[in-house]
């Protein structure tokens, strides 16, 4: 724990939970980002546990990763549920170790399995901030929400009281990027046609079979349109597809490391609704057919909706979506550069490319009370 003379001589210390998936360590490391801006003096260090990607994607960014055990909810009634107090119980005590080993000045939580004992573990010790990215709010997140100093959340009507809706918080090669400028060389990189419109398809991180299935058989079809095709379809997959000579070629690639220059390839872009997916898609200004992953309480379908609402985006439900879906709905768009620039311009009317910093200024105000 830290004394009163290094309280005096050190920046203070932000902990940020957010581990698990993608969406919840990416805006949390983009806060990060945000408070070493705002801060240099200061020090992040991120919650994880042994089980999810934190543990490859924290230390890659720079900063300090402390494992403690998860507390995964038990969606039915299992030997889980029964083991629920103990472990809740011993997370807590590990978490509360932490805090007071790194001299914790705020816990900010982005929900999960990670962040529940850490809201506990601070509750009336150090100051919470809380961020919603869902457009409903988990269990977590609802119950940080009691104890918190503040809540931010990145759409209306998420289930917590009073929130401030901020937005997600983005890396800055997202909100920076300018998709104009680095066009040539997105294309080159990815050995696009360096003047064909070009859809970019992904489903998250490990893919998604319903899009793939949809997408590949038409490769012929995009080629004989004119259009380029840049396809991510997971580690775990594969597609087969048929390439024509002298059209805009088709690039199927297992996972893409480099999100920006994907952005700055692309026209267009078929996708799943994560709220992460929609806060970038939106803030780089991309047109977006939206394929909500029918899981859950719906919530992907209610990220996508206020882009589809301003007219940024379309959305087909999984179910729906089908080679000939994919042909009637992508390839007129595709071909119609009036309506890309409209929907573009519609869909970055929607988001909040300053939210990182609007979020850090929020937790670094917490800390100076």
């Amino acid at each position: 724990m830290r004394t009163k003379e290094d309280v005096i001589n050190q920046g203070p210390c932000v902990v940020v939970a957010g581990g698990g998936t993608a969406g919840h360590i990416e805006p949390a490391l983009a806060l990060a980002d945000a408070v070493m801006r705002a801060r240099p003096d200061a020090r992040v260090v991120a919650l994880g546990t042994q089980r999810g990607l934190e543990g490859k994607i924290v230390p890659a960014r720079g900063y300090p990763l402390e494992f403690i055990p998860p507390v995964p909810m038990p969606r039915k009634p299992t030997m889980d549920l029964l083991k629920l107090p103990l472990n809740v119980r011993r997370a807590i005590k590990h978490t509360r170790a932490v805090l007071d080993r790194v001299g914790a000045d705020v816990v900010v939580g982005f929900g999960g399995y990670v962040a529940l004992p850490a809201y506990l573990a601070a509750r009336g010790r150090t100051p919470i901030v809380v961020h919603e990215a869902n457009a409903r709010a988990g269990l977590a997140n609802k119950v940080g929400a009691r104890y918190a100093e503040r809540v931010a959340a990145a759409v209306p009507d998420s289930g917590l009281p009073d929130a401030e809706i901020i937005g997600i918080p983005l890396r800055a090669s997202i909100t920076d990027l300018d998709r104009q400028a680095l066009r040539d060389e997105a294309r080159r990189f990815f050995r696009l046609h360096p003047h064909a419109p070009t859809l970019l398809v992904f489903g998250g991180s490990q893919g998604a079979q319903t899009i793939n299935n949809a997408v590949a058989p038409l490769a012929s079809e995009f080629a004989k349109a004119g259009i380029g095709v840049l396809h991510a379809h997971g580690p775990k997959n594969s597609v087969a597809v048929q390439q024509i000579p002298g059209a805009p070629p088709y690039v199927p690639v297992p996972y893409l490391e480099r999100m920006d220059l994907a952005y700055a390839a692309a026209d267009a872009v078929l996708c799943r609704s994560g709220a992460m997916t929609v806060a970038e898609v939106s803030a780089v200004g991309l047109p977006a057919v939206f394929v909500p992953l029918p899981i859950g309480n719906g919530e992907q379908s209610l990220n996508g909706r206020p882009v589809v609402t301003a007219g940024g985006a379309l959305m087909v439900n999984d179910d729906e979506l089908t080679p000939d879906k994919v042909k009637e709905l992508l390839i007129p768009l595709l071909s119609n550069p009036r309506r890309l620039s409209a929907m573009g311009s519609a869909a970055q009317s929607t988001g909040h490319r300053a939210a990182a910093d609007v979020l850090a200024k929020m937790v670094l105000d917490v800390v100076g009370k």
